[in-house]
């Protein structure tokens, strides 16, 4: 037996080109697997071949683990047990019992070889697909072999990858013998099939296009900073120059636009815009909406949005078919872009105004007219008019430092007060409110304010009820009383 099985592994080794280990540590596994059938089929058993000879000896063991975990006692042993068998043992090791050598017969032999050669298979593969990674190759070119359910098996070279339906150019026809080149997506190593799963509608695609197209982009002078799809119809790029003397935009474009071309055509007609990256949120996002014009740009820092203002000439282009190119703008640049004209800026700006105007009149017992300026001079929460630099509200030459030195009193008073007032509130709102995720302990005050003092009470309320307590955001108000609910659904 031990002569037919270095025989075994050495014409196996040869004629799979494989190492002899491995061919060896799966001889192993199919030895294991065949004397456990006849020992018992939850056993765990190791079986150990001599490199040499040949000779293998076969062990059943148990797994010592503390005397109140064993869960399976065919293989496993608790701790008390095992120490009375060897004095010394610990946690986690193993106790091993010796064998008797089992005549496999010529069925157990054959059952064996199976096992051997389905693990030399997965070796091969495995060996296959390291050697493929090893190249860093993240763009994939192949030929199309099969269809499968709409899924398309690419041959690259000694490995197979699928191009799922979700992630082909929509309108794509391929078909086997179609040359194709692809971006690998990710890896699914524990796939029966093809383990690399590959996408042509992945913006790291039009990426690595550009950077096969663009030397430059190679050699470090021009970075890709990110990019934007609708696959098939409309992309955008934003590209930056590590050099003053290289134009980003017009070596991306090419001579004639050969460059923009190719990736194009690759791209079955993709039109590609080429934005000019920059290091102002403001001036990125108004370079990403080109080709429109716009007018203005207000940046909110806290919500991550902008408030961009164009013409009615130019609302219709910035908004681009089906809303395309002011998405396609908001992914390029991370930003949430709200889009408006000159007259709806204008008019939510006096409905803001008129907000804080209300609010410094009741809360400060000023008049509209020292509201007016306040909020002329940048003013718009009770905070600000409280902690803002003394020196600085010293600069409004409306006011002396007597008014000044009042209204930042005003202020404190009213918000210490309402700080003592949260408290009182929050020990009336129950502890499921409280840690529910999303919430704080300045909104829980104002829902206790308006009566909603635990998750039922929250989970029964409208999206837009919601808002008008707290003054909150609709996608924050969606989120929380989506999560207030979930509980409802987890029978």
């Amino acid at each position: 037996m031990s002569r037919e099985l270095l025989l075994l592994v050495d014409a196996l080794s040869r004629e799979k080109n494989v190492q002899k280990d491995i061919v060896f540590t799966a001889l192993e596994l199919a030895l294991a697997s065949a004397t456990k059938k006849k020992v018992h089929d939850d056993a765990d058993v190791r079986v150990e071949v001599d490199r040499e000879s040949g000779e293998f000896e076969a062990f059943r063991r148990w797994l010592v683990v503390a005397d109140d975990a064993v869960e399976n006692p065919e293989q496993q042993i608790g701790l008390t047990d095992a120490q009375e068998q060897v004095g010394d043992i610990v946690l986690d090791d193993y106790i091993e019992v010796a064998l008797e050598p089992v005549d496999f017969g010529r069925i157990g032999a054959q059952a064996a070889k199976q096992v051997i050669l389905q693990k030399i298979r997965d070796a091969e593969r495995e060996q296959v697909l390291n050697d493929f990674l090893e190249r860093k190759e993240h763009l994939v070119t192949g030929t199309v072999k099969r269809m499968e359910r709409g899924s398309a098996i690419i041959e690259a070279g000694r490995i197979e990858a699928v191009l799922p339906r979700d992630q082909m150019i929509p309108k794509e026809n391929l078909r086997p013998g179609d040359r194709v080149r692809a971006w690998l997506m990710k890896i699914d190593r524990a796939a029966r099939g093809p383990q690399l799963i590959l996408s042509r509608t992945a913006p790291e695609f039009i990426m690595k296009l550009f950077e096969l197209e663009v030397p430059e982009i190679e050699d470090g002078l021009i970075e890709i900073k990110s990019a934007a799809r609708d696959p098939g119809v409309r992309a955008k790029i934003a590209v930056k120059s590590n050099d003053p003397r290289v134009d980003p935009k017009g070596t991306c474009i090419g001579m004639r636009g050969s460059r923009v071309t190719a990736v194009t055509n690759e791209l079955a007609g993709e039109r590609v815009d080429i934005v000019l990256w920059s290091a102002d949120p403001a001036q990125f996002v108004i370079g990403a909406l080109e080709p429109a014009e716009v007018s203005s740009i207000m940046v909110d820092e806290e919500k991550h949005a902008m408030d961009v203002v164009v013409d009615e000439d130019n609302l219709a282009i910035a908004i681009g078919r089906s809303g395309q190119n002011v998405r396609l703008a908001s992914e390029l640049t991370g930003w949430t872009i709200n889009l408006m004209t000159v007259e709806e800026s204008q008019e939510k700006s006096q409905t803001e105004h008129s907000k804080i105007r209300q609010l410094f009149v009741e809360r400060l017992d000023v008049d509209e007219e020292v509201a007016n300026i306040l909020i002329e001079e940048g003013f718009s929460t009770l905070e600000e008019i409280a902690y803002v630099p003394l020196a600085e509200m010293l600069e409004i030459n409306a006011f002396d430092e007597a008014t000044v030195t009042e209204l930042r009193e005003r202020a404190r008073n009213v918000l210490l007060t309402e700080a003592i007032v949260d408290e009182e509130q929050l020990e009336k709102v129950a502890d499921d409110l409280l840690e529910l995720d999303g919430m704080d302990k300045s909104l829980a005050a104002k829902l206790a304010r308006g009566g909603v003092k635990n998750r039922e009470d929250l989970a029964d309320l409208a999206v837009d009820e919601l808002v008008e307590l707290t003054g909150i955001e609709d996608a924050r108000a969606t989120s929380l009383i989506t999560t207030a609910r979930a509980h409802w659904f987890e029978a």
